[in-house]
């Protein structure tokens, strides 16, 4: 499985004096322009004013931008952005979630997965999202010490700014839909892990959470991940968490009901009984 790719792998080996900070970073599009950026998962999110044309590729469909357009990406789900025309104007900001202090933006519509993420704008539009972005690039660049809270500000005014908008809903489906399909759900199903606290529980655990959340029927999703990749959704999602029992057993010193209640089983005896019927042994047996 290939790691995300982080802000600083997607323009570094090609910018490498680029102004980066660990959290937040603002750009025209034109300073970057590629005419093809590959389908991957990334470790940030990203809001775009895109003037130029090209196509966005997701899973299992992809659009086209033909105008003036605000995109939103998360750390949750590849993409690949193929550029038409030459010119490429615009603005994009990158940020992690760490920059996303308030629970508002986590949780907003705009970065859900299955969500529709792409808003054309009309010229007025156009031009009030083009002074959001300039106000970012004047205080990400100022020596200002309260800048990091101006520039969530603005994140915010991009939002609420989307959420008076209608989505795009003419995407176009992929001939390779079950491919893209199963690679969202590998990558869906790696992002859950490492669990690094006790304190943490697996968010999704069955084969209807990560449909629910990919936005598609759990019967297309086996389909899709059965036919490229041989084992059902249910396996695959049962090897990693066994995977990862593993590792928390052998390199960790956390209890066992501590283990069993992270990766999401209410019940030690439930964590015991899965245990026992992949492997052969008891938890304890690995301590």
């Amino acid at each position: 499985m290939n790691k995300a790719e982080s802000a600083q792998d997607f323009f570094g080996s090609k910018y490498p004096d680029l102004k980066m900070t660990d959290q937040f970073t603002v750009f025209e599009r034109k300073e970057f322009a590629r005419k093809t950026v590959a389908y991957n998962r990334r470790d940030f999110y990203k809001i775009s004013l895109s003037l130029g044309t090209g196509r966005l590729h997701y899973a299992d469909k992809g659009v086209e931008i033909d105008r003036p357009a605000l995109i939103f990406s998360n750390p949750m789900i590849p993409y690949a952005w193929e550029a038409i025309s030459e010119e490429q104007e615009g603005f994009f900001c990158l940020f992690t979630e760490g920059f996303l202090k308030d629970r508002a933006l986590k949780d907003s519509p705009l970065f859900k997965i299955g969500s529709n993420p792409v808003f054309f704008v009309d010229p007025a539009q156009q031009e009030y999202i083009s002074s959001i972005f300039r106000n970012m690039r004047r205080e990400f660049n100022s020596d200002y010490i309260h800048r990091y809270d101006l520039l969530r500000n603005h994140v915010h005014l991009l939002l609420h700014e989307a959420m008076k908008m209608q989505p795009v809903e003419n995407y176009f489906k992929h001939q390779n839909a079950a491919a893209r399909i199963a690679s969202m759900f590998l990558e869906l199903l790696e992002r859950q892990f490492p669990i690094d606290s006790p304190q943490y529980a697996l968010k999704l655990r069955t084969a209807n959470d990560y449909a629910e959340h990919l936005s598609v029927h759990v019967n297309h999703l086996n389909r899709a991940v059965k036919e490229v990749t041989g084992k059902t959704t249910s396996v695959h999602i049962s090897e990693r968490i066994l995977s990862e029992a593993k590792a928390l057993l052998q390199h960790t010193g956390w209890s066992i009901n501590e283990i069993a209640w992270s990766l999401g089983y209410e019940y030690p005896t439930y964590f015991n009984n899965f245990f026992k019927k992949q492997t052969g042994v008891t938890p304890g047996s690995l301590r």
